[in-house]
């Protein structure tokens, strides 16, 4: 097994997202992310906003003709004015629908692709943190962010841009056009206002509460799914599937009572703030109504006046139920922009050192030191060492004594606490960390395979590979047999990391990756592990025919590795105590001798 260097903290500790915390003061703030995005299309934006602004307009000329037609048309008896009057109508509705329809699309095209590109600067973003990130934030959790609050965002658009601004456009010229019917029925509604306000304000911090409580427990429960599907040998081999799955159904459940919670409280707002509003408007309707019997308005003034009112009190409870789902975009949005405000650790100088070209693989660990975040002890003290050019170096000591920890610093995973890691001569903090990695190809103990095929699988180091490039390496890793055997051989299906290969055919897939990738240095971590002795010898020759042609570093547990590379570093709890020759080191360190032996009986 990997060590723990590679799957630990940062050593000053890596950026872990909030999971937990008391609930903020309700704030639109996060909602300014999506501004550039939404300005990416400028013509989609202008049109929604046309579409809206025209479906407003038709809406509330609607009472406008109404009243014409009760106090002109049916109070004076002339059949002519009111079909002209209600073909006027039948004009606003198709007016009406062709915007509306127009507007549906446009936001809804909008929102899509404002959404599509906040979720790729996100996910490529994500793909920039360094690795100390991934290792403290769970990937279900980061994950559901990518996916479901992305979802949430989408939706915040299209209530923002579309509902929300309909029904101010609609509130607005409603309430305008209620004074310019009535100025004293008008200022009665308004009078209301405050009742409705101040439940909509006190709800609001409540209800913002409950959607981020919500959102934290999705994102555990679809933490704890992307663990399980992910080691499903695991869970099968220890007999966990049930224990798994009631797991997950308390999860479920925990984010099922929060989710319910919000519901509630969203719905006890909508209530609130409805109710309030429509009996406000009725009990002003009853004083108009009086005022209709006293001669003192129209009965066609006053329906003019009722129909304004219903569209101010239906824009005002639509923007209730808008203002909290965007609130809850809101939270989701913050929940996204908590990704993208993290700022790697790795990152490239302003005036990045170029390495030598061509690479020729000589590397220097000048006063190593790193320690990982918690730990009681350094996973490297003080290590100094040189590999020249072509030399094949073995790294050997016990589990915990720092040969992953050392992969990990010259793949630049991490930078070190203290001393410098060089390659030809260059410090890896000055080298543009792209252009450092691709001067190495790492064979990890337990392979992780990333493609839809197998060939996507070996050429994952080198994308543009040709078939024959690929066929060649799988030679070379003594992957070819078992690949040909297949149905559909190199476009078979990888499935899920490689599942469905067996441990020795997913190794000599991660040989042939590194061998296609064609680095000058090879970064080898116990290669041969999970293959038989036929197929370990055959890959070992490979590895001989490597030798001098570029520098392989091997962490080496069997005699036989170290005893076939040109010199060996035997490590002891981070610090480097003896190098040499395998026979040297037989004759002249204890300890040495005692790893062998140990190796020997496994």
């Amino acid at each position: 097994m990997p060590e723990a260097s590679l799957t630990a903290p940062l050593a000053a500790g890596p950026a872990v997202l909030a999971a937990t915390g008391p609930a903020k003061r309700p704030s639109l703030a996060p909602l300014r992310l999506l501004a550039p995005y939404l300005l990416r299309h400028p013509r989609t934006l202008a049109a929604a906003l046309v579409a809206l602004v025209i479906a407003a307009a038709a809406t509330i000329a609607l009472p406008l003709a109404v009243r014409r037609i009760v106090d002109h048309g049916f109070a004076g008896g002339d059949a002519g004015f009111v079909d002209r009057y209600f073909a006027m109508l039948l004009v606003i509705g198709v007016v009406l629908a062709a915007a509306s329809a127009a507007r549906f699309y446009c936001v809804n095209r909008l929102g899509e692709r404002a959404v599509a590109d906040l979720g790729q600067d996100v996910f490529a973003h994500l793909m920039q943190l360094e690795t100390g990130f991934h290792e403290a934030n769970r990937s279900g959790d980061l994950l559901s962010r990518l996916t479901g609050e992305t979802a949430r965002v989408r939706d915040a658009i299209v209530l923002a841009i579309s509902q929300s601004l309909r029904n101010l456009i609609l509130l607005t010229g409603a309430l305008v056009m209620m004074f310019g019917t009535s100025s004293w029925l008008s200022l009665l509604v308004l009078a209301a206002v405050p009742v409705v306000a101040l439940p909509l304000v006190l709800s609001s911090r409540f209800v913002r509460g409950l959607s981020r409580a919500a959102e934290q427990a999705r994102g555990s429960q679809a933490a704890l799914a992307a663990e399980a599907l992910g080691q499903m040998r695991v869970v099968h081999a220890f007999g966990q599937e049930k224990a798994t799955a009631d797991a997950y159904v308390a999860a479920g459940g925990s984010a099922l009572n929060q989710t319910l919670q919000r519901l509630q409280g969203r719905g006890l707002l909508t209530f609130l703030v409805i109710g309030l509003v429509f009996s406000s408007i009725i009990l002003v309707l009853w004083h108009g109504a009086s005022l209709v019997q006293a001669g003192t308005l129209s009965p066609g003034t006053l329906l003019q006046f009722v129909l304004f009112a219903a569209l101010a009190a239906g824009a005002l409870g639509e923007l209730s139920e808008v203002w909290t789902t965007v609130q809850d975009a809101a939270g989701a949005t913050e929940r996204l922009a908590s990704i993208l405000d993290q700022q790697p650790a790795i990152q490239p100088p302003q005036q990045p050192t170029s390495l030598p070209s061509p690479i020729k693989g000589g590397i220097t660990f000048d006063g190593l030191s790193f320690t990982y975040a918690g730990a009681s002890r350094p996973a490297l003290d003080a290590l100094s060492a040189s590999i020249q050019p072509g030399e094949t170096v073995a790294l050997v000591g016990a589990s915990g004594s720092g040969k992953s920890t050392l992969f990990s610093l010259l793949l630049r995973l991490y930078d070190p606490s203290q001393g410098r890691v060089l390659l030809d001569g260059v410090d890896a903090r000055q080298a543009d960390p792209q252009a450092w990695r691709r001067a190495f190809a790492l064979v990890p103990q337990q392979p992780e395979l990333i493609g839809a095929t197998i060939a996507d699988a070996i050429a994952y180091g080198r994308p543009k590979a040709s078939r024959a490039d690929i066929k060649a390496a799988a030679r070379a890793a003594q992957a070819d047999v078992f690949i040909e055997g297949l149905a559909i051989g190199y476009d078979t299906p990888l499935g899920e990391r490689g599942a469905s290969l067996s441990g020795g055919q997913r190794q000599r897939l991660a040989i042939a990756r590194a061998l296609l990738r064609d680095a000058p240095v090879l970064l080898l971590d116990e290669a041969t592990s999970a293959l038989d002795a036929e197929n370990e010898r055959a890959i070992q020759a490979t590895l001989a025919a490597q030798r001098g042609l570029r520098t392989l570093l091997i962490i080496a547990h069997r005699p036989a590795t170290a005893e076939h590379a040109d010199r060996v570093l035997l490590l002891d709890h981070g610090r480097l105590i003896a190098a040499g020759t395998h026979a040297e080191l037989l004759r002249t360190t204890p300890l040495y001798v005692t790893l062998q032996s140990g190796s020997s009986g496994q």
